[in-house]
């Protein structure tokens, strides 16, 4: 069967070949099972950044309706405060004409 030192060297080259492989399968394994993780991870935080997009237009939106609200607001005070200060003025006047 090893008739020669030729037949321990193919021997030996054909063990040295199926670990070789071995190995080899098994670092394509680990980088496939490491890409896959990598890619799960991409898609949630794309999830992510989708969702918090959604909620900072949502919050821009709400703060140009709130604005408009407050600009309506801002008008309703100025009117109530100077319709007020007539009041208090038409009751002066009143007063220093009734005392006279």
């Amino acid at each position: 069967m090893l008739a020669t030192s030729y037949d321990i060297l193919n021997i030996v080259l054909a063990i040295c070949l199926v670990i070789l492989t071995i190995f080899l399968s098994w670092g394509i394994y680990y980088f496939i099972i490491s890409a896959h993780k990598i890619y799960k991870l991409v898609k949630r935080i794309e999830a992510g950044v989708g969702k918090t997009e959604e909620i900072l237009d949502i919050a821009r939106d709400k703060l140009k309706h709130s604005s408009a609200y407050f600009m309506i607001l801002g008008e309703i005070a100025k009117k109530a405060l100077s319709f007020v200060e007539e009041k208090k003025v038409r009751r002066r006047t009143r007063s220093t004409n009734q005392k006279k």
